[in-house]
């Protein structure tokens, strides 16, 4: 079962953003790829969390819907719609619908990888 939460709702009700159909397109892509995720907002954006934060949306670009991840640079496996380097932020970008899809597939990997090193890194819970 996703997470959808009512605030990201009223965020993308209220959002102007020309790109803002393609945000939830990676909203419901994020989602769907793991249950263990979940959404709020923090720095008044949309951010995908599990045992910290995965990603939040990036308005600075009106000609894209990019997503920053923090801890990009750490997240194991290969990702290599993800631009940056070191084991800092990354950024991933899309322009159109049709980018989103194409990387539906990728995104699902890395929230996947995600959600598995933040389990390795918590204290077992009984």
């Amino acid at each position: 079962m996703i997470k959808k939460r009512r605030q990201v709702d009223d965020w993308l009700a209220r959002c102007r953003y020309p790109m803002r159909d393609v945000f939830v397109s990676i909203r419901l892509a994020i989602l769907v790829s793991d249950p263990r995720i979940d959404e709020c907002i923090k720095s008044q954006v949309p951010t995908f969390v599990y045992n910290g934060n995965l990603a939040s949306f990036d308005l600075r670009s009106p000609q894209h819907a990019s997503v920053m991840f923090p801890l990009g640079g750490l997240i194991p496996g290969r990702h290599p719609r993800l631009t940056g380097t070191g084991d800092g932020p990354r950024l991933i970008q899309f322009a159109s619908m049709a980018e989103a899809a194409a990387a539906r597939t990728d995104l699902e990997r890395l929230v996947r990888n995600w959600c598995d090193w933040r389990d390795s890194k918590s204290p077992v819970r009984k």
